[in-house]
This record gives C-alpha cells, sequence and structure tokens, in this order.
C-alpha cells in the first residue's frame, strides 16, 4: 500500500529515535495545506507515531493507539498488536486507508491495516510516497556520514522533497532519547 502525497521516516542511531515527515497535503494533483504536523508524540511524550494516508483516517487511528498504549501500560509492541488485529477485523476501522509508523526508544514498528505490525531489518523504517527515496538517503547517510538521528531524517526528508512532487520540505521532526 502506498499514498501519495506524503513522507515518514523514522532513524534509530546511538539510542535516540528520530521520526520526522513532511507538511504537504494534496488532493489529487492540487497542494492543500504546506504546513500539516503528520507526527505526535504519544503516552507521555514516550512514542512517536507518524502517518502516511487519509487524515481524518490517521487521526483515528492515532486516538486508537493511544487507548491501546493506555490499556497495556505504554508497551508499544502490545498496542501494536492489538491496534492491527483491531484495524483488521473491525468493520469500520478496516475501511480506513492509511500507514503508521510508531517508535518508542526501544521498538520501531510500521502498522497497517492488514494487520502488519513489522520490525524493519535496520534502524530505518519509512512510508509514504516519498518513502523510498528518504530511506535510501537515510541508509547511506547512517553508513557514510556522522550525523545524529535527527540530522539523518532532516537531511533524508530534504533529499525525497527535492525528488517526490508529493513531499515538501516543511519538517517536522520529533525524537526520544536525546
Amino acid at each position: 500500500m502506498e499514498f501519495k502525497g506524503t513522507t515518514i521516516i523514522c532513524v534509530k542511531k546511538d539510542n535516540v529515535v528520530a521520526l520526522g515527515g513532511d507538511g504537504q497535503v494534496t488532493l489529487g494533483n492540487t497542494v492543500v495545506k504546506s504546513k500539516a504536523k503528520k507526527i505526535r508524540k504519544l503516552y507521555n511524550d514516550k512514542v512517536i507515531v507518524g502517518f502516511a494516508g487519509a487524515t481524518a483516517d490517521a487521526f483515528t487511528l492515532f486516538e486508537k493507539l493511544e487507548d491501546k498504549l493506555n490499556e497495556y501500560a505504554g508497551n508499544l509492541t502490545r498496542a501494536a498488536v492489538e491496534l492491527a488485529k483491531e484495524w483488521r477485523t473491525d468493520k469500520i476501522l478496516r475501511r480506513l486507508e492509511a500507514l503508521l509508523i510508531a517508535a518508542d526508544k526501544d521498538t520501531m514498528y510500521l502498522i497497517s491495516g492488514n494487520g502488519d505490525v513489522l520490525t524493519p531489518d535496520e534502524n530505518i523504517c519509512a512510508i509514504g510516497s516519498g518513502g523510498n527515496y528518504a530511506y535510501a538517503a537515510a541508509k547511506a547517510l547512517l553508513k557514510y556520514s556522522n550525523l545524529d538521528a535527527k540530522g539523518i531524517v532532516e537531511e533524508s526528508l530534504k533529499i525525497a522533497s527535492s525528488i517526490c512532487i508529493y513531499t515538501n520540505d516543511n519538517i517536522v521532526i520529533e525524537t526520544l532519547g536525546e
């Protein structure tokens, strides 16, 4: 599932997790907003989450994830699995069109409505129409630069915004572990 309209990337380096996204919202071929905030901190600022997809759907999923985090005392793994199960099986939720990246200081997940709760093989996860561009940039920067996690996310998003027409350079980044 790929969404036109955003780039979200998460990187972990040296016990710091950074999750960032661009601010562009498109409707078809038209930019309708350039400074949207697609990144949130949840559960007393211990979890960061970002979305690609339909905005209202993502906000619903943010609320559901926060409910699950509260229900499972901040256990992101359990909350992510339970959210994915509910998202896949609930008649209303299964119509929601979005992807989420959620991370705490220890774990990082890509969560989908297909029931996926995926941990990346590397300390990088990206979604959205510019996700592959940002991922490739982050992979190189992680290996060949001295940038910290936040710097890698920022530069990766700038690179993606220079390639993907659905991504802009109004960047919002949240971190954990600094």
